[in-house]
């Protein structure tokens, strides 16, 4: 399932970019559904992109997703301009809210991991407002750090008990990346995605830019603005360096 999917995918520095808008990727999943398949949706933009440039792990965890989906907007332009026509942004909050009203339907079922303490639990709340009849059937806040062994048992343990069919994981990247390679083939369920700040998103912990600033792909300096002391090197250290790779790319002069 996975290389049918990635054999069409856009190589924006060396990872495969689905282009994909989201009803097309809600298709998909229910395929993925229907044959009884498994796997993990990577949501990246320009900053993991980049931390696949510096890290081979996230490059791998990458290209082991079943999908990768683009986050942000230069991800999808770059995708029109070779020619990917029908390419439209997978936006991680929109991404959820969209699987999250179609589960209703099929009754598909959630698990939410991640988030600061008490996050989880205010999202299932939340989507359940928002979502009337969504199975959410467990949630888990996680320490800032990787999981000891009992945790992790207990994690592992609970997930199988559970069999949620999508498993959302609200970390930072790259530890959301990381995470999901590590725990695929070990949690009981059907996909898991990283959709990193879509957590504080949906509780309004964070405010969502206007659509007008995320159509011209300023959404970068909407959060640089909200969050100066987190988000500075990410944007202004790691936007030119990938204008700078991009362009490297395109002109043939450097292989990713």
């Amino acid at each position: 399932m996975k290389n049918s999917i990635k054999a069409s995918n856009v190589d924006i520095l060396g990872v495969d970019v689905a282009p994909v808008s989201i009803p097309k990727v809600i298709d998909l999943l229910d395929v993925l559904m229907g044959k009884g398949l498994s796997g993990y949706v990577t949501v990246t933009g320009v900053h993991g992109l980049m931390k696949s440039q510096k890290s081979t792990e996230v490059k791998i965890a990458h290209e082991a997703s079943w999908l990768t989906v683009p986050d942000g907007m230069p991800l999808v332009y770059i995708g029109r301009l070779l020619g990917y026509r029908m390419m439209r942004r997978c936006y991680g909050p929109d991404l959820m809210a969209a699987v999250a009203g179609h589960s209703v339907e099929k009754g598909y079922t959630h698990f939410f991991y991640g988030g600061n303490v008490g996050v989880a639990e205010l999202l299932k709340k939340k989507m359940k407002e928002k979502f009337p009849g969504i199975k959410i059937v467990g949630t888990y806040t996680p320490p800032f750090r990787p999981l000891n062994s009992r945790e992790r048992s207990e994690l592992i343990n609970t997930v199988e008990m559970l069999r949620p069919d999508f498993f959302w994981v609200g970390l930072s990247t790259p530890k959301q990346e990381l995470f999901m390679r590590e725990y695929s083939g070990q949690l009981k369920t059907k996909v898991m995605f990283g959709v990193g700040a879509a957590f504080d998103f949906h509780t309004g912990n964070i405010k969502s830019a206007n659509p007008w600033i995320q159509k011209f792909a300023l959404e970068w300096l909407f959060r640089l603005l909200q969050e100066p002391k987190r988000l500075y090197k990410r944007y202004l250290v790691n936007n030119p360096l990938f204008i700078i790779n991009l362009l490297l790319q395109l002109l043939k002069l450097k292989k990713f």
